[in-house]
């Protein structure tokens, strides 16, 4: 049997540029070469394909037999690469256009929660940083933008217009959101195509302050995996990030993230296209139930081509 050839997109024109070329470096080294030819095509922060046309783009990707992707944040994880796969009329492994956008938009993500019975953080939406009321400690979040670029926690009045600024550079959108104490739990969600839909165990996210862009990626951030929770707790929680996926439409794989207070579980947000390098949260979870990385990445694309 020849090779299954998979099209693996990393880059993009977006701030998550460079966490989504590791992403797609580290897959294209896992992938199985004795199962799959991989095509490596990268979007550079100016919109050519690997220095190519989008018109070159496309033939190359239609000479393939499953795409993976690996674009996070807008114009890729926000369902424009699924859009264009579908046009092209290539299979792809992840969500469809409709739920990567509502995922992509912090806003109209909770939405969605709150109208399936999942609480969400009190916020406000935001479009003109010289409107926001300081009512306290904030976080401030662009509506569309992924790995907590223009994230800010604020404390201080005088700082909360220039974060809202800040957050206005990366999208016309920004929520200002309650502060919320408790435990940052994670469930990842796979369409296993041997065992179906499933999640893995949940991983902990634990830091000093805010889990914010430096500390994502500089490796100070303890994992723990799985996250010591109480049997009631856990079924919660999967059950909240089943019935979100299930709500939201998504596909494939996803990352839902959870605060987990005093008075229950809080969503934070969804991501449709997670970091997918080894070391990523969502391989790392997997790993722990026993699913290498190269497994799951298998996994993926068989439930694509399903």
């Amino acid at each position: 049997m020849r090779a299954i050839r998979v099209a693996v997109i990393g880059g993009g024109q977006n701030c998550e540029h460079d966490v989504s070329v590791a992403s797609a470096a580290s897959v294209l080294k896992a992938l199985d070469p004795a199962k799959y030819e991989a095509v490596s095509l990268t979007i550079g922060r100016d919109g050519s394909w690997s220095g190519r046309s989008l018109a070159a783009a496309l033939d190359v990707l239609t000479t393939c037999d499953v795409v993976l992707p690996l674009v996070h944040g807008p114009l890729g994880e926000d369902g424009t690469l699924a859009g264009l796969c579908e046009l092209a009329g290539v299979p792809y492994v992840g969500s469809p256009l409709r739920s990567g956008a509502l995922a992509m938009d912090k806003w109209a993500t909770k939405l969605v929660a709150e109208a399936v019975g999942i609480r969400t953080a009190r916020g406000r939406l935001v479009t003109d940083a010289s409107t926001v009321d300081f009512t306290g400690p904030v976080v401030v979040k662009p509506v569309a933008a992924g790995s907590s670029f223009g994230v800010r926690l604020v404390s201080r009045e005088e700082d909360l217009e220039p974060a809202v600024r800040q957050a206005l550079e990366l999208d016309d959108r920004v929520l200002v959101e309650e502060v919320l104490e408790g435990r940052e739990i994670d469930i990842a969600v796979l369409d296993d195509p041997d065992s179906g839909r499933r999640t893995g165990p949940p991983l902990e996210i634990q830091v000093p302050g805010l889990f914010d862009t430096t500390v994502k990626y500089d490796g100070s951030a303890t994992f723990v995996i799985p996250a010591p929770l109480a049997d009631t707790e856990l079924k919660a929680l999967e059950d909240s990030a089943l019935r979100v996926y299930e709500a939201l439409g998504c596909r494939g794989l996803a990352r839902v993230d959870f605060f987990l207070t005093s008075d229950g579980l809080v969503l934070n947000e969804v991501n449709t296209m997670p970091g997918m390098t080894a070391e990523s949260q969502v391989p790392k979870m997997f790993a722990a139930a026993g699913l290498s990385y190269p497994d799951l990445l298998d996994k993926l694309v068989r439930g694509a081509l399903r």
